[in-house]
C-alpha cells in the first residue's frame, strides 16, 4: 500500500487535529469538492466555509472534520489542512446542531458552522 498512501496533516488555528498516512481524501473548496489521491498534481485551494474534509485512512478507516474556511495544500507526497477552524464528526451531537438550524437565521454564522457539523457526520456515516 506504500505506493498508493500519502501523508496527511490536518491543522486548526490552535491545534493539530490529525498526522497520519491516507488513501483518500475529498475536501470542499470554493472550486467545487476536490478528491486526492496519492501523487495528485501540486495544488492549493481555499476551503468553503461550513464544508467538511473527509479522510480515507490506510487501513480503511473514515475520519470526517467539520471546518470552517482555510487552506488545502496538496504536493506530491503529503496533503496538508489548514482550516480556521475545524472538529471530528464523531464528536458533533446532531440533535442539538438540528435545534441551531431551526433556531438560526439562514447564513448567520451559527447556522453555517451547524449546516457543517452535520454534513461531517452524514458524511461519516452515522449520526448520533
Amino acid at each position: 500500500m506504500a505506493d498508493t498512501a500519502f501523508h496527511i496533516e490536518v491543522v486548526s488555528a490552535d491545534t493539530r487535529l490529525y498526522s497520519g498516512e491516507a488513501t483518500f481524501v475529498i475536501a470542499q473548496t470554493t472550486e467545487g469538492e476536490l478528491g486526492v489521491l496519492a501523487n495528485h498534481e501540486p495544488l492549493l485551494g481555499q476551503l468553503v466555509e461550513g464544508g467538511f474534509v473527509l479522510i480515507e485512512e490506510e487501513g480503511g478507516q473514515r475520519k470526517v472534520a467539520a471546518v470552517q474556511g482555510g487552506f488545502l495544500s496538496v504536493t506530491g507526497e503529503t496533503v496538508t489542512v489548514l482550516a480556521e477552524s475545524a472538529e471530528w464528526a464523531d464528536e458533533v451531537d446532531a440533535d442539538a446542531e438540528r435545534s441551531v438550524l431551526e433556531s438560526e437565521e439562514e447564513g448567520s454564522e451559527r447556522y453555517i458552522r451547524a449546516q457543517s457539523r452535520l454534513r461531517a457526520v452524514e458524511e461519516l456515516g452515522h449520526v448520533k
